[in-house]
């Protein structure tokens, strides 16, 4: 089980879309990929649980975190191998733990502990929550938000991660992040 959530080696460069639900996340990720023209990774949670939520009419419980992980890790790993530019991911095992600590009080999985410190990006972009909400059925927290950006925030310092706060409308958001991401690029010539 441990290498379905071990990073494989690869030679793009990783950057993580990191930050709360309903945030802007999965836009700026497209976005990305399309200016790169390369490639992005889905959410695979979204996928798994929208699922459930469609067969079930249930939502996400502790059991379901451990399948999510090792589907996001599959789908990063075999999108890894189609670039060597920039992989876009619109989430990460850490996302995936801060999640867990919060919907199930400060617990999270020790493996998908283990392999959301362990898994390396080069860039996270944290999404602030100036975005406008827009309900579905898997988001549940549109009062809370500012507590879950906060929890976002304070796991990408507490483990020392590189990252860039990314605030305003989409077209602001999406130019510092090429700005960011440009300038790794030049690093890695």
């Amino acid at each position: 089980m441990e290498k379905k959530l071990k990073q494989e080696p690869s030679n793009c460069l990783k950057v993580v879309l990191f930050g709360p639900e309903s945030s802007g996340k999965t836009t700026l990720s497209k976005q990305l990929a399309r200016h790169y023209n390369s490639i992005w990774v889905p959410e695979y949670a979204r996928e798994y649980l929208q699922e459930k939520w469609n067969n079930e009419r249930l939502t996400c419980e502790p059991k379901d975190l451990l399948p999510i992980a090792i589907g996001q890790m599959k789908n990063e790993n075999r999108l890894a191998k189609k670039t060597d530019s920039v992989l876009v991911c619109d989430t990460d095992l850490l996302e995936t733990k801060v999640y867990s600590e919060v919907y199930y009080s400060g617990v999270c999985d020790a493996v998908i502990e283990k392999f959301a410190l362990e898994n390396k990006y080069d860039l996270y972009f944290l999404t602030y929550i100036d975005t406008p909400w827009e309900a579905d059925d898997l988001r549940d927290k549109p009062h809370e938000r500012l507590d879950m950006f906060k929890a976002f925030q304070e796991a990408l310092v507490k483990y020392n991660r590189p990252y860039v706060l990314l605030k305003g409308d989409q077209s602001t958001r999406l130019e510092l992040a090429i700005k960011h991401i440009d300038n790794l690029l030049k690093e890695r010539l």
